[in-house]
């Protein structure tokens, strides 16, 4: 992949496309509406209106189809997008193709940080969910913005510490969990990040196969679906489609370790 040394507005970047059909389009972002939804971020949301707008000038939005990667695990590390709209899943791939999801990231949450500020080849594959925006900002204008942002350099710096964080937590629990429990976990959590809701009565769309739900807590579907069944059974949880709601908080969190 051919990496320009920066953008510039207006610029259609074709080498961030794998499959360069018609219906795939990158814009040119608008920049008061870019710089908006990059303050709904962790990573830039701390920053002046003056530097967003600054940043937001040198964005270009991408729109993906479902199944569609965003990048392939091993790609150059040359970009970083911010979700604005849809679901993409994070996955890694055993030489077998076995498949693990790490996470699902949803409006307003970054991927690809981590290939960004080391330089090195993509560590996942990033795939579309669902029909999904994102605002893409390459790596030479990002480097140059932490570089004059202190507040930016910070912030980067404390999103890798956190997902250094959640994989370690990750690799905890599939050696000390068991499966009831990993499900428990993700179902409260994924509660807590999609709504913001800790009580009874959260429900959560996962935007998951139960297969895909599966890779995620490291096990297979059939074993995954006696763990939902059993947690309904128990009254614990209440399945409708790919939405699941929390029925009772106290008693999940038992099931779950916490």
């Amino acid at each position: 992949m051919e990496t320009p040394a920066g953008f510039t507005r207006g610029r259609v970047w074709e080498s961030l496309s794998h499959d360069q059909s018609s219906d795939e389009v990158l814009i040119a972002a608008q920049t008061d509406s870019v710089a908006a939804a990059l303050h709904q971020t962790a990573i830039f949301g701390e920053l002046d209106d003056s530097a967003l707008r600054q940043l937001a000038q040198v964005c270009m939005q991408r729109a993906y189809r479902r199944n569609q990667y965003l990048w392939y695990e091993g790609d150059p590390g040359d970009y970083l997008v911010v979700v604005v709209q849809g679901l993409v899943k994070v996955t890694v791939t055993s030489p077998h193709g076995d498949e693990m999801l790490l996470v699902t990231l949803g409006p307003s949450e970054v991927v690809g940080e981590l290939s960004v500020i080391d330089g090195g080849p993509r560590s996942a594959s990033v795939v579309a969910l669902r029909p999904t925006t994102g605002i893409v900002i390459g790596r030479a204008p990002l480097i140059a913005l932490m570089q004059q942002s202190p507040i930016c350099f910070d912030v980067l710096l404390r999103s890798l510490g956190a997902l250094v964080r959640r994989l370690t937590e990750q690799a905890t629990d599939l050696v000390f969990l068991d499966l009831a429990a990993r499900v428990a976990k993700l179902l409260l959590r994924e509660a807590e990040r999609q709504s913001g809701v800790q009580g009874q009565g959260a429900v959560v769309d996962l935007g998951l196969t139960q297969t895909e739900l599966a890779q995620m807590v490291g096990a297979s579907r059939p074993a995954v679906n006696r763990v939902l069944q059993s947690l309904v059974a128990r009254g614990l949880i209440k399945i409708k489609g790919h939405e699941i709601m929390i029925n009772n908080r106290t008693a999940l969190r038992r099931r779950a370790g916490l």
